[in-house]
């Protein structure tokens, strides 16, 4: 399965700590909401989605953008 580039809304601002378990992902905050973004195929999604739930996050919206596609 091919990769999506994802934007999943977390409720608040995430710790130091809590920004280290999403390692390789692009965190933008606004105090308000914290955005995370990367490109994951569907294991990876369903693995982010339960480090969420796991830290107790408040998940708000998860978005599906356009397929990552490889420069071959």
């Amino acid at each position: 399965m091919h990769p999506y580039r994802y934007r999943i809304f977390i409720g608040g601002g995430l710790s130091t700590a809590i920004c280290e378990a999403f390692e390789g992902f692009t965190i933008e905050s606004n105090g308000v909401y914290t955005t995370l973004i990367a490109d994951l195929d569907q294991a990876a999604l369903y693995g982010a989605l339960n480090r969420i739930q796991s830290l107790d996050l408040d998940l708000i919206e998860v978005t599906r953008r356009s397929a990552v596609t490889s420069s071959a």
